[in-house]
């Protein structure tokens, strides 16, 4: 059976800032109003991060607007979001992220089942020259496959 994910909100900078290594499949806890926003897809991830909090995984800075039916009963945008993963996914995560140096970034926030998910992701910051050098490769790979084309045509 192929299950269908409809992706409400991409994180495009992550790819450009972090080299992603291991990609984690989170639950969240949220309210109401929370998930009447997301559904309508009014979510920023860019300025977003996960932080550990008593051996538990937090969302952090991740912007889920204001549903404006909820009036006085709604949430707040950045108010910090509780994960849910397998207990010994959060201990794997926590000892790479203190053994090495790593951070965790959200990627990719999407419905499944009616269920809200998120990806998240270890990943390492890259350097300035790494990420000019990123460019560069994509860069050149357009023009050769531009260039495979014209010839194609001729």
């Amino acid at each position: 059976m192929e299950t269908k994910r409809k992706v409400v909100s991409t994180n495009r900078k992550a790819r450009h800032d972090y080299e992603l290594l291991d990609p984690y499949e989170a639950g969240l806890v949220l309210m109401g109003s929370e998930i009447k926003s997301i559904r309508a897809g009014r979510v920023n991830l860019r300025e977003g991060y996960v932080q550990v909090r008593d051996d538990e995984l937090w969302l952090v800075n991740v912007h889920i607007a204001p549903y404006d039916q909820a009036g006085d009963l709604g949430h707040d945008p950045l108010r910090p979001r509780k994960l849910l993963l397998h207990r010994k996914e959060i201990n794997r995560i926590i000892a790479r992220v203190q053994e090495r140096g790593l951070t965790i970034i959200p990627t990719i926030m999407y419905l499944i089942h009616g269920l809200v998910k998120l990806e998240i992701a270890l990943a390492r910051g890259k350097k300035q020259y790494d990420k000019r050098d990123t460019l560069r490769k994509r860069s050149s790979e357009r023009q050769i496959k531009r260039a495979l084309r014209e010839h194609e045509r001729e």
